[in-house]
């Protein structure tokens, strides 16, 4: 049974191909697997392209209206060879015996409206911005609708003409000589660069494009917990298409900056934090202003050794589109000071007599410490 794709787009049998391409792009923004993960939403999203890409070829919706199915074996022919079953063979076809006029049943002139495409921005924001969320207020410079036509391209109440080199087709045929004999080829019509049509009276201030550059203010939002790399789409604010067609859309990639004090990983942050070593010994408190939180106390266990590290749950960045947060790793660099006075090296003495069961000795390579002290100095210098 031959599949609705009507139906699945929602419009109906007598729908418009702007009124199909509509239809299209709404589904499409929120069936799309960067928008919907939903497995359910991306089955239906390969339905809905599926519908589309059929639809939107005057060939196969005329199958489709015939009460066939384009994308079945034999479809549209009576069991015979068609385009969609025997792998592309049409394209065989009309690369040697030219394609068809639109008379014969073939394929129909590009047309003046054609879609716009899309543009991209790059933006800069510090950790802070990405943590929060931002509107940037950026500058665009792209194609937008004419407005003295209104996207026409014509001048006043005229109208556009049937183009006279290819008599509407969009594309002429020439013959040529090769070792198959003469064959007919057929490119795009010169005089209307395949639309079909030509404007004798175009706009004066657009030349008949159905658009023009123009620089712009735009409100960009940005949503908390974007990263370096990450684009963001606003939909539709892209180019105008040629013909005033509709406008593609514009993505704004994120560039972030580098933070004085923290280093970012996914949704971790990562900071280093120099503990004198009497409160490593000692146990102390410190306070670390963090990106979200202010000030936030952390707590250094008595008996802290070099290399160790805290972790702040919770305290991280945002995680995009969740209700969640990464964590704060703070990294302990113990610090043994280089100078002290006779009242704090005495200090040292007597407590270094009261160790007397504690020497200076070195350890095997084996030794768990040697091991993590290994791994770590392996990562600091891989780092460089």
């Amino acid at each position: 049974m031959a599949r609705d794709y009507y139906a699945l787009l929602g419009v109906a049998r007598n729908a418009t191909d702007q009124e199909i391409k509509r239809a299209y792009r709404k589904l499409a923004r929120e069936l799309h697997p960067d928008v919907n993960p939903d497995p359910e939403a991306q089955e239906k999203f390969r339905e809905v392209s599926t519908a589309y890409e059929v639809l939107a070829d005057p060939e196969k919706r005329r199958v489709v209206d015939l009460g066939g199915d384009p994308l079945e074996s034999g479809a549209g022919m009576g069991g015979g060879f068609s385009g969609a079953g025997f792998g592309g063979l049409g394209d065989v076809f009309e690369a040697f015996f030219g394609g068809m006029n639109t008379s014969a049943g073939g394929r129909k002139p590009r047309g003046r409206v054609q879609p716009g495409a899309d543009s991209l921005l790059r933006t800069r924001l510090s950790l802070q911005e990405c943590a929060v969320g931002v509107t940037k207020h950026l500058t665009v410079d792209t194609a937008i609708l004419c407005d003295l036509c209104q996207g026409s391209g014509t001048n006043g109440n005229s109208k556009p003409v049937r183009c006279e080199t290819c008599g509407g087709a969009g594309e002429v045929q020439t013959v040529q000589r090769s070792f198959l004999g003469q064959v007919m080829t057929s490119r795009p019509c010169p005089t209307c660069r395949g639309a079909g049509e030509t404007i004798p009276d175009p706009c004066r201030k657009c030349g008949g494009d159905g658009r023009v550059r123009s620089r712009r203010e735009i409100a960009a939002p940005i949503p908390a917990g974007v990263a370096n790399g990450m684009r963001v789409r606003l939909a539709a604010q892209g180019e105008v298409g040629p013909g005033g067609g509709p406008a593609g859309d514009l993505y704004v990639e994120i560039v972030e900056q580098p933070h004085d004090t923290f280093v970012r990983d996914g949704d971790d942050l990562h900071c280093t934090i120099r503990v004198p070593m009497v409160d490593a010994a000692l146990g102390a408190t410190v306070v670390i202003d963090t990106i979200l939180d202010g000030p936030v106390e952390l707590t250094i266990p008595a008996g802290t050794q070099p290399g160790e590290a805290s972790v702040l749950r919770g305290h991280g960045m945002p995680k995009l589109r969740a209700n969640s947060r990464g964590d704060l790793i703070a990294h302990l660099d113990i610090v043994v000071p280089t100078k002290l006075d006779s009242k704090q090296a005495d200090l040292l003495h007597k407590y270094k007599g009261m160790r007397v069961n504690e020497h200076t000795e070195v350890l095997s390579a084996q030794s768990e410490h040697n091991s993590g002290l290994f791994a770590r100095l392996r990562a600091s210098f891989s780092g460089r």
